[in-house]
């Protein structure tokens, strides 16, 4: 089935009007895996013409596409998660290489996306609109009726990352086109083989020529085209706060959905249940690397069971398996890129500078970082407040829940936070006072169930994502004002 989207070499195509077509100029960006460093493949580096006549197609098919009923969209995205499930085992094997996931992590992560697209044709066909009666407001009387419906917005951006290349572009792809847009697909170059295979499997569901279509290229070369190009009607972007803030300042008018960068704290208060807490700092902090935007970045615990939670947590950190996802089961998988590697291990360096105390961790094998944790980091450290998008957590003493929080809320994100406590009143105490979009109680950060709604405040995001808030924030009311004669 995935035959068709690249050449005999291994050069990638784009799904464009229904077809999988190669780079006009013939220029291309090369993918290789981190892993090994071996070269995967390449795909196009479109240009700003291709990119014009991709939306330019897409806008003319959003045109049929958003009358084709919705019981017909949702047998499509039906189709598409079975499809999904079916060619499951070649799916993880190029997450596997294109982006290090292990295993178990990349199978849950394609099951799961079928649930998601599944969840959002049932959740598409039961939303319906209302009647509002003109005599509920006073001075109008029952003879004005408004009839509200929705409607598409037309030409969806889907711009996915690297860590979930298959959910977070069947996220944006599925709520866009059940409510009749049409989408472009831009995904991460480190992931863009994910996303075009996910792209096929849309296809192959029946999705109609030119209602998704796929563009891949160098963000210094079409990056701010296209975010700003006249024919997007709406936005989806899940990446780094600083391209989020910076596509926010560029674009002009058009409606956005954003989901950013973390640096989500776990507070661990005095009467908490400790070895609850250290198994789930582990899971939410470690998982893939710690590269989740959701993954707990730091800990910051009361000091009177800092000493009993920091042994815990290094206990079950040394449990903790590290290597190749091709060759065995591991938890700890090298980073995505060499660049990541750096930064990651700058933020070590700077703590271990500044009197951090290492516990354990710290040391590095190309790109692969072993699970770090450190003690005592202040509030001076780098690793206090940056998102390090690898395997290291600091921990912060604090005194008490005031000042977990003053902290926690001192930093520029506010995706999530935890808050381990056993009692009810210092949960909800700490979770009302939180700048964040969402409160763990007693469980690690994370995206949890894929329709609890999932937002972002300050420099975490800009809207809610969530099956219903996603169908909702791609498309728009349509009220249609009757006025009776009587």
């Amino acid at each position: 089935m995935f035959n068709c989207i690249k050449c005999e070499n291994n050069n990638f195509k784009n799904l464009i009007n229904g077809e999988w077509v190669g780079s006009k100029d013939n220029k291309s960006i090369e993918i290789y895996s981190p892993l090994d460093n071996s070269l995967l493949g390449s795909v196009p580096a479109m240009s700003k013409e291709e990119v014009d006549n991709v939306i330019n197609i897409a806008k003319e098919a959003q045109k049929t596409w958003s009358k084709v009923p919705m019981s017909e969209r949702a047998e499509i995205l039906y189709k598409a998660a079975d499809i999904l499930v079916e060619k499951s085992e070649e799916i993880v094997e190029i997450m596997i290489r294109e982006i290090g996931k292990d295993r178990k992590s990349a199978k849950s992560e394609v099951l799961r996306t079928a649930d998601f697209i599944r969840f959002t044709a049932d959740t598409a066909k039961n939303i319906s609109g209302e009647s509002i009666p003109g005599d509920t407001f006073p001075g109008f009387k029952r003879n004005k009726i408004s009839v509200v419906s929705r409607e598409p917005l037309g030409v969806v951006l889907a711009i996915s990352p690297f860590n979930y290349p298959i959910n977070l572009s069947a996220s944006k792809i599925a709520p866009g086109i059940i409510v009749g847009n049409s989408v472009v697909l831009k995904p991460a170059t480190q992931g863009s083989l994910c996303g075009l295979y996910l792209a096929k499997v849309f296809q192959e569901a029946g999705v109609p020529k030119g209602v998704l279509n796929t563009i891949t290229g160098r963000g210094s070369e079409i990056g701010d085209y296209v975010v700003t190009h006249e024919g997007i009607n709406f936005i989806n972007f899940t990446g780094s706060t600083e391209v989020g803030t910076r596509i926010s300042k560029i674009t002009s008018m058009v409606p956005l959905l954003m989901e950013l960068g973390g640096k989500d704290a776990a507070i661990v208060l005095a009467d908490a249940d400790l070895e609850l807490a250290a198994n789930n700092i582990v899971a939410g902090g470690y998982s893939y690397s710690g590269q989740r935007c959701t993954a707990v970045k730091r800990i910051l615990v009361v000091d009177k069971v800092a000493d009993e939670l920091v042994a815990k947590v290094k206990e079950k950190m040394d449990k903790l398996t590290v290597g190749n996802p091709l060759e065995k089961d591991v938890a700890i998988v090298p980073l995505i890129s060499t660049k990541s590697a750096d930064y990651v291990m700058e933020l070590i360096e700077d703590a271990k500078n500044k009197g951090a105390e290492l516990v354990v961790g710290g040391n590095r094998v190309d790109n692969l970082i072993y699970p770090t944790l450190f003690d005592n980091v202040t509030t001076d450290m780098r690793i206090a407040w940056e998102e390090p998008f690898g395997p290291v957590l600091p921990i912060l003493r604090v005194k008490d829940k005031d000042e977990a929080i003053e902290i926690a809320n001192r930093s520029e994100y506010g995706l999530q936070s935890a808050v381990f406590t056993e009692n009810i009143d210092d949960a909800f105490y700490v979770a009302d006072r939180l700048e964040v979009g969402t409160v763990q109680v007693n469980n690690k950060t994370e995206r949890g169930p894929d329709h609890f709604p999932f937002l972002g405040v300050k420099s975490s995001g800009i809207g809610t994502q969530g099956i219903r808030y996603s169908i909702e924030s791609m498309s728009r009311p349509k009220a249609t004002v009757i006025n009776l004669v009587r």
